[in-house]
């Protein structure tokens, strides 16, 4: 029996191990298992080369056996087998990597061969108070070795007795570990990290009902498919291939809508199924639903650097060798070649749904509803996808109608050009509140967008970023003559004394809404439109919208919604409580009118004469300063006569409220109370 000291450059190489190397301990047996997978690999890849002459055998399977009562969990293979050089060369010098050196050596055909490292036979000390080896080579005349270690670097090596060729790993699992001595657990970890390895791994024996339990059959329970989907060529595939491994992947998921076969050898080499799934009402974005797998072994599903963001909506499977993993293969490491990586899925993508849309435009129209969020998620969050997707990226209108860019631009141009040469484009978010307005902006003529999604708030944006002269309008932020500007402004045909008044007039009668405010304009908009009209800023609203959306724009989410009400001066009813208000008020307001200018006049010239004299004495200063603050006095006591005398007026007058109550409606924001008060009125009127 020999004896002595792995060849570590310290002694604490075990504790580090077992608490710092691997992010998990259960990482061991995907460890273990993908070392024997390799020992399997390696026998048939020198069989083939004619290194191996003897007789692979009908078992070239991994199991992996429990043993409750000794405490063990066993891996065994039936492949290359070790000996005692082997060992002291692969086993006893740690970071050694026996699958680098094979790989060198048989670059070019060696089949599958995952560990790059050297490290992954020692992470069994992350569960285990002892560890054995016992393997017989495949070298003719070999004999069989027995390796032990207890965790510390002195390990026990000696010649013992095995009649089959390969490997067996025997974990005396320690106190903190037993977990790994249950099946369901075990069975658990192979199918997450080992249920792609391209070589069977045993677990235990299949179950059946039977006598009212589940009990074990004499079949053995293979965990793995060792020909993933990805693995096969997309020719040889059909529709219902990719629709079974997408629900063995996804179990409960409705279908996708389609998917993408990644296949390259060059620059590197990349295989894998993405998915699309159907993306309901909220934006469900879960990074953990693309699995990247190293030769067939599972590594992660946090896959950002290696997936562009914008594409973990999707789901599936990404397999490449090429991307670098630390030694614990838990944690992919930065380096260009991930970004190349990225940046061609990205362009792949693009390239799959760019087809869709040339090849069969109908049915990439009828997925375009549940595909649109990923589309634009895609142009807001990479600048390379958003200009591939500028071809296939649609707009819908309210009609239910798809157009690209370009034809919506077409379309458009002709009609929707203000006078200062800018396509306004119009748009709904809601077509059952937004009704009148979108009627209104038909009977001129004008195409109206729905942009309802998720997304649209800041898609709007990039739209108008990448759109020379092109601007989007929300349909019910103004009214129709100021949507698209054709012509200048039509006066409103009001005096200054009447606008004042008018002001007041309809301002006291507008309902209090809680969050909202609003100012009061007046326009000439023709004797056929509505007498008035409730529209709500766009560029508060737009900030607004994507307050809620994106941290760091709370300030405008605290703002209150601000809201103009449009009233039309040449409106038949509006004309008559114009003409009814200055009759009533003219004579009662012109005299405080009149104080109020004689006031203004005076502060004027006084704060004129206070600011020329300025060498003038204290008290003709203090003098001056009172004569303003008189006058001041006078003008506000004035301007509130005035206003209560045009508030008194306003409250006798429903047909005011009416008119209001009528705009409020059109916007969707008259309920309740006010609701209730406007039916009754109209039943009074009527």
């Amino acid at each position: 029996m020999a004896t002595g000291k792995i060849g570590v450059t310290t002694e604490n190489i075990f504790p580090v191990i077992k608490k710092f190397l691997y992010s998990d301990h259960e990482i061991f047996l995907r460890e273990l298992v993908s070392n024997a997978v390799d020992a399997t690999q390696k026998l048939k890849t020198l069989a083939s080369f004619g290194e191996f002459k003897g007789e692979l055998g009908d078992d070239m399977r991994v199991r992996v056996t429990i043993d409750k009562e000794k405490g063990t969990l066993t891996v065994s293979d039936h492949g290359i087998g070790m000996d005692a050089e082997d060992i002291e060369k692969y086993i006893n010098q740690i970071a050694f990597s026996g699958a680098e050196e094979f790989l060198k050596k048989y670059k070019d055909v060696a089949n599958g061969i995952i560990g790059h490292f050297g490290l992954g036979f020692y992470s069994a000390f992350m569960v285990s108070k002892k560890v054995e080896i016992r393997s017989l080579s495949y070298k003719e005349g070999a004999k069989p070795v027995l390796w032990s270690c207890d965790g510390s670097p002195e390990y026990t090596m000696e010649e013992t007795e095995k009649a089959e060729r390969g490997t067996d790993v025997i974990l005396y699992l320690d106190d903190d570990s037993k977990e790994f001595l249950e099946q369901s657990r075990v069975d658990a970890l192979l199918k997450k990290y080992c249920r792609f390895l391209p070589v069977p791994v045993v677990s235990g024996k299949e179950q059946e009902w039977k006598d009212g339990k589940m009990v074990d059959t004499d079949r053995d329970n293979v965990i793995n498919a060792t020909e993933p989907l990805w693995t096969k060529k997309p020719a040889d595939l059909t529709d219902a291939d990719y629709l079974k491994f997408y629900h063995e992947l996804m179990p409960g998921m409705e279908d996708p809508m389609f998917w993408i076969h990644l296949n390259v050898d060059y620059p590197f080499t990349l295989t894998g199924i993405l998915y699309f799934p159907k993306i309901k009402n909220n934006l469900d974005v879960r990074k953990d639903r693309i699995q990247l797998y190293c030769n067939q072994v599972y590594v992660t599903d946090q896959v950002e650097g290696v997936v562009p963001e914008f594409m973990t909506l999707m789901q599936g499977v990404i397999d490449s060798p090429d991307i670098p993993l630390n030694v614990s293969r838990s944690y992919l490491q930065a380096d260009s070649q991930v970004k190349k990586i990225s940046t061609y899925i990205a362009k792949k993508v693009a390239e799959k749904l760019a087809s869709m849309f040339k090849d069969d435009r109908k049915s990439y129209e009828q997925k375009w509803d549940d595909i649109k969020v990923f589309i634009e998620y895609g142009m807001l969050a990479d600048p390379k996808f958003c200009d591939q997707a500028m071809k296939f990226v649609l707009l819908k209108d309210v009609e239910g109608n798809y157009y690209t860019l370009e034809e919506y631009k077409k379309l458009t141009e002709a009609e929707q050009t203000d006078k200062d040469g800018n396509i306004i484009w119009l748009y709904a978010t809601d077509e059952q509140s937004q009704y009148s307005y979108i009627q209104a902006a038909k009977d001129r003529g004008y195409s109206v967008l729905l942009m309802d999604g998720q997304l649209d708030a800041h898609f709007i944006g990039l739209l108008e970023q990448k759109l020379e002269k092109t601007r989007l309008v929300r349909v019910d932020s103004d009214i129709i003559d100021r949507l698209i500007v054709k012509t200048d402004k039509k006066e409103s045909g009001l005096t200054p004394a009447q606008t004042d008044m008018l002001t007041t007039i309809f301002r006291s009668q507008l309902p209090e809404l809680k969050g909202a405010e609003f100012i009061v304009q007046f326009e000439a908009l023709g004797e056929n439109a509505a007498p008035a009209t409730v529209t709500q800023n766009e560029f508060m609203r737009r900030m607004k919208d994507m307050s809620a959306m994106q941290p760091g724009m709370n300030f405008y989410g605290d703002l209150p919604d601000s809201y103009a009400l449009v009233v039309n001066t040449d409106q038949a009813a509006v004309k008559k409580i114009t003409e009814l208000a200055t009759g009533s008020l003219q004579d009662r307001v012109a005299p405080l009118r009149s104080e109020i200018e004689v006031g203004n006049n005076e502060m004027t010239a006084a704060r004129k004469e206070l600011t020329d004299k300025k060498d003038a004495s204290d008290d003709d200063k203090k003098a001056l300063q009172e004569r303003i603050d008189a006058a001041e006095k006078r003008v506000s006591a004035a301007r509130a006569e005035e206003e209560k005398l045009e508030k008194d007026y306003a409250a006798t007058q429903p047909q005011v409220r009416q008119v209001i109550d009528l705009a409020l409606l059109g916007a969707g924001l008259l309920t309740g109370e006010s609701l209730n008060a406007f039916i009754r009125r109209s039943v009074q009127l009527l």
